[in-house]
C-alpha cells in the first residue's frame, strides 16, 4: 500500500525542467508511504514516477518502487496488493522466469510482459492502481481495479498529463491550476461524496474501477483536456457484463449448499489478505460483515487476531458490547476506543485535509479515529466493507421489496399513508418518543428523520420514482446549483433489488465507502484490506438468487447463514446498526459554535452554490428541536470547511521538493 505519482510531458512541453514537480508531489503523500520515497525519471522520454512506500511484503530493497521488469522494459509505480501473487509466481517460475525478491510488484511486472497487459489484469486478484512505462513503445498505460478500491487520480494540464493517488498531489504540480467543478459540487452537496466519476476539481477525472487508459506523449498533443483524455479509457472488466451474464446463469443449489460455497470463497479471500510482513489486526463492529470477516480470519489463525472497534457514550449508537461479545466468543485480542464528542470535534479540522475532495459521510470520524487506533499496533486491518453491496444489508434493499408491493395498491389510498406518515414525522417526536417505553435503537429511529423518508418513499408514482427516491437525499433542497441528472445507461436488470444494488455497487461503494475507507487508512499509514470485495466474492453475489440475500424482511440473509457456522443467531439476529454517530446532538451540543462560524461563512462567500436563507432556515430548526436536519447539514458543512481549507495557498510544508533517482534508471 503506498502512494504514487506521475508526470507525463506533452511533445510541445519544451523545456523538462517540470519533471522535478515529481519531487513535491510525491513528498506530498508521505502519509501513505512513510517508508521510503523514491523517483524514477526519464528525462529523454519526458516522464517522472514517484512512490512512497508502506511498506508490507518483502521489507528488504528489493521491493522497492518505482520498479523495472528483469528485461528492463517496463517500469511500475504501483499501489495496492495482489493477493494471488504466491499462486502467479509459482506459474511464472514454472515457465522458467526468476525472481529476486519475495513481494508481489515483481510478479506483477513478469506477468504483464509474459501474457500481455489486459490478460495479467484479469489475472490479478487484488486491490491497485498503477502507472507502467512500456520504454520500448514509449506508451503509458493507467490502470486501476475492479471495484475502484484504490483511488487514481488524473489532470490534463496544457503541458502534461499527471496522475497521483490523492489530489494533494496534483495541487503540488506548478501547472495546475485547481477550478471548482460547480456540477460535482452540487453533487456532493446533494449526496455527501463526489461520484467516482466526477472530480471537485474541473480538468481532473478518477480512471474507472476495472479500467485502463493507455497514452503516449504525442496523444497529448492531439487530446486537448482532460475530457478527450478520458474517452482514450477502456474497460478491462465490467460489473455491467458481471450482473447481465449472471442473471442468465444464476447459481443452482440450495440454501446449504450456497452458504457452503459462499464460505469456502470468502475463506479464500480472508486467507490470502492474511499475508503480510507486518502485524495485521481488524475493524470489528459487531455487525455480520465485519464478525463473518473476523470469524474466517480466527478460524486460520494460530493465535489470537487483534481487533479494534470504537465506542459511543450516547445511547442507540454504541454498538462496542456486541463488537465485545464476538470478540470473546471467537476469542481475539480485542481493543475498544471510547469516543468523546470532544474527541470528535478536536478531528473534525482535520478532515479537509485527509479527504482532499469535500466528503460528509459522518462515519468518517469514527473510520479515521478507529485507523489511528489500529496502526498503534498492527500495520493492516482488514474490514467487512462491501457486504451490504454484495448481499443486500441497507434498509432500501429490503424495504425495496415491500414498497414494490405497495406500488400495487391505488395512487390515492398510498397518497393518504404518505400523508399520515409525514404527520408523525413532523409531531414533536423528542417529547413522544422519550414517553414511550421503547429501545434505544427504537427512540433514535423515531427522533431521526427516518419516518419523513419513508413518508417520501410511499408516496412514489412508479417504479423508476421509487428508485429515484430510494437513492436520493433531501440536500439539494438547499441549493441554488443543481445537480445533473443522475447517471445513465446503466443495464437493463430483471428487478428493483437489482437495480439498487448495481446503484450501490458503481456508485455509494466506489464514491463514499472505499473513499472513507482508503483515506482514513492512509491518513494513518495503515493498509486497509476488503475480502468481501474480492471479485471472485463480488461476482458469486451476483449470481445468487435474491431470496438468498433477502429474506423475511431481513438483509443479508446467506452470510447470516454463513456466520451462524461460527457465532450464536444471538448475536446475529439483531437489528441493523451501522457506523452510525450522533452528529444531529453534536451539533446541538459541542460543535454547535464551529457549525455555526460555518453557516456565517455560507452567508458572507456568495459562490451560488447554496441557498443560504434556506441553510440558515434548516440550521434553526435543527438546533431548537424542531427536526433533526443532521443529513442536510453535515454535507453542507463538511463542504463549507472544504472550501475555506481549499482556498488557502498551499502550504510550502507540503511540497518539499528533493529527488532519489532509483537505481538503475
Amino acid at each position: 500500500m503506498c502512494g504514487i505519482t506521475g508526470i507525463l510531458l506533452a511533445p510541445n512541453a519544451g523545456d523538462t525542467g517540470s519533471l522535478r514537480a515529481i519531487g513535491q508531489m510525491t513528498s506530498a503523500l508521505r502519509h501513505r508511504g512513510p517508508d521510503g520515497q523514491a523517483i524514477w525519471t526519464s528525462r529523454e522520454a519526458g516522464i517522472a514516477f514517484g512512490h512512497r512506500r508502506l511498506a508490507i511484503v518483502d521489507l528488504t530493497e528489493a521491493g522497492r518502487q518505482p520498479m523495472q521488469s528483469a528485461s528492463g522494459r517496463y517500469v511500475i509505480t504501483f499501489n495496492g496488493e495482489i493477493y494471488n501473487f504466491q499462486e502467479l509466481r509459482r506459474e511464472l517460475e514454472g515457465e522458467g522466469h526468476c525472481f529476486r525478491g519475495t513481494g508481489d510488484t515483481e510478479v506483477m511486472l513478469c506477468a504483464i510482459e509474459s501474457w500481455g497487459l489486459d490478460a495479467a489484469l484479469t489475472r490479478f486478484a487484488g486491490m491497485f492502481a498503477f502507472g507502467l512505462w512500456d520504454l520500448k513503445k514509449r506508451i503509458l498505460h493507467l490502470a486501476r481495479d475492479r471495484m475502484g478500491k484504490k483511488p487514481l487520480y488524473v489532470a490534463s494540464t496544457r503541458e502534461a498529463l499527471l496522475f497521483a493517488s490523492e489530489l494533494k498531489a496534483i495541487n503540488c504540480f506548478p501547472g495546475f491550476t485547481p477550478e471548482l467543478d460547480a456540477d460535482a459540487a452540487a453533487m456532493m452537496l446533494s449526496k455527501g461524496w463526489v461520484p467516482d466519476n466526477r472530480c471537485i476539481w474541473d480538468g481532473v477525472f478518477k480512471l474507472p474501477p476495472g479500467s485502463v487508459l493507455s497514452v503516449t506523449a504525442a496523444d497529448l498533443a492531439n487530446a486537448r483536456g482532460a475530457g478527450a483524455l478520458a474517452h482514450r479509457i477502456r474497460r478491462w472488466w465490467s460489473l455491467a457484463d458481471v450482473a447481465c451474464k449472471a442473471q442468465r446463469e444464476p447459481i443452482a443449489g440450495s440454501d446449504q449448499e450456497l452458504a457452503t460455497e459462499l464460505d469456502s470463497l470468502l475463506r479464500l479471500a480472508v486467507r490470502e489478505r492474511m499475508v503480510a510482513d507486518v502485524p495485521l489486526g481488524a475493524f470489528l463492529s459487531g455487525g455480520i460483515d465485519s464478525s463473518s470477516v473476523v470469524a474466517l480470519m480466527q478460524a486460520q489463525s494460530s493465535r489470537p487476531v487483534r481487533t479494534f472497534t470504537i465506542a459511543f457514550s450516547e445511547a442507540g449508537f454504541d454498538e462496542a458490547p456486541h463488537a465485545a461479545a464476538v470478540a470473546r466468543l471467537l476469542g481475539t485480542d480485542h481493543t475498544e476506543l471510547h469516543l468523546s464528542p470532544t474527541e470528535a470535534r478536536d478531528v473534525i479540522p482535520e478532515l479537509p485535509r485527509v479527504w482532499d475532495e469535500p466528503f460528509a459521510d459522518e462515519s468518517q470520524i469514527p473510520t479515521l479515529l478507529v485507523a489511528r487506533l489500529a496502526r498503534q499496533h498492527v500495520t493492516v486491518a482488514l474490514s467487512g466493507d462491501g457486504g451490504d453491496e454484495c448481499f443486500a444489508g441497507y434498509s432500501r434493499h429490503f424495504l425495496a421489496a415491500r414498497l414494490r408491493k405497495l406500488q400495487g395498491l391505488s395512487a390515492p389510498f398510498r397518497r393518504m399513508v404518505a400523508a399520515g406518515t409525514g404527520l408523525l414525522a413532523r409531531a414533536s417526536l423528542h417529547d413522544f418518543a422519550g414517553s414511550l417505553p421503547l429501545s434505544a435503537n427504537a427512540r433514535h429511529a423515531l427522533r431521526s428523520d427516518r419516518l419523513n423518508r419513508l413518508s417520501q418513499l410511499l408516496d412514489a408514482a412508479g417504479e423508476d420514482d421509487l428508485l429515484r427516491r430510494l437513492t436520493g437525499t433531501s440536500t439539494q433542497n438547499l441549493l441554488h446549483h443543481q445537480p445533473p441528472a443522475s447517471r445513465s445507461g446503466l443495464p437493463q436488470l430483471d428487478d428493483l433489488l437489482s437495480r439498487l444494488l448495481f446503484d450501490d455497487m458503481t456508485g455509494y461503494l466506489p464514491g463514499d465507502i472505499l473513499v472513507k475507507l482508503d483515506r482514513a487508512t492512509m491518513a494513518n499509514s495503515l493498509e486497509g484490506r476488503c475480502p468481501i470485495l474480492d471479485h471472485r466474492v463480488v461476482e458469486f453475489s451476483w449470481r445468487l438468487p435474491n431470496h438468498a440475500k433477502v429474506r423475511n424482511g431481513k438483509g443479508k440473509w446467506i452470510l447470516r447463514q454463513l456466520l451462524g457456522r461460527y457465532l450464536p443467531q444471538r448475536l446475529i439476529d439483531r437489528p441493523k446498526q451501522g457506523f452510525d454517530v450522533p452528529i444531529g446532538g453534536w451539533l446541538r451540543g459541542p460543535l454547535r459554535v464551529w457549525a455555526s462560524d460555518l453557516i456565517a461563512g455560507i452567508r458572507l462567500s456568495g459562490d451560488g452554490m447554496l441557498d443560504s436563507a434556506k441553510v440558515d432556515a434548516c440550521w434553526h430548526a435543527h438546533i431548537n428541536g424542531e427536526r433533526d436536519h443532521a443529513r442536510d447539514l453535515w454535507p453542507v458543512l463538511m463542504f463549507q470547511a472544504w472550501h475555506n481549507e481549499a482556498m488557502r495557498p498551499s502550504s510550502p510544508a507540503n511540497c518539499v521538493s528533493y529527488e532519489i533517482e532509483l537505481p538503475g534508471a
